[in-house]
Order: C-alpha cells, then sequence, then structure tokens
C-alpha cells in the first residue's frame, strides 16, 4: 500500500467520501490533491484522480505497450523477407 498513499491526507474513508463528496470533487478539479485513495474497512478501495491524470496514466501504459510489441517484433525481423515500400504501395495503396 506504501505505493498507493505518499502522503497520509491521501487517504479518504468511504464514509467521509459520503460526506464531503463537493469538496474532494473540487480539490481533484483544481490540482489541490492529486489523488484520493479511498477506504474501506481499513483497506485501499479505490482511487480517485483527475481526469487528464488518468488518461496520461493510461496513454503511458499504451505507449510502453507498443514499444514492447515494437521490441519483440524487431528480435524476429529478418532483412530477407522484408517488402520494399514501393511494393508495399502497390499491393495495399487501393
Amino acid at each position: 500500500m506504501s505505493t498507493l498513499l505518499d502522503r497520509s491526507n491521501q487517504a479518504l474513508s468511504v464514509t467521509d467520501l459520503v460526506r464531503s463528496a463537493k469538496e474532494v470533487f473540487e480539490r481533484l478539479e483544481s490540482g489541490e490533491q492529486d489523488k484520493y485513495v479511498v477506504m474501506r474497512n481499513n483497506a485501499p478501495a479505490a482511487v480517485m484522480m483527475p481526469v487528464a491524470a488518468y488518461e496520461a496514466l493510461i496513454d503511458e501504459i499504451e505507449d510502453l505497450r507498443i514499444e514492447a510489441v515494437a521490441r519483440e517484433r524487431l528480435q524476429g525481423f529478418d532483412r530477407k523477407k522484408a517488402i520494399p515500400h514501393a511494393e508495399m504501395m502497390k499491393r495495399f495503396a487501393k
């Protein structure tokens, strides 16, 4: 859980979330708070973060996935089987 909580003010119980939802969302939207870890029965149940932060996280994961696929494909690349660009254009330009 240490990776979830950088600071103690990031922990938020479900009860506190229900009682102060408007303030919680305002702090996230304004950038005053970067995330909340919502606790239920003293265990992390969810993470709340601004949409921009979530989208950046998803984009980074997708970039890393694409890089891993490219690295894997490059390991098996055989120049002898490569098709020149001009040939690719003839085959697939339509």
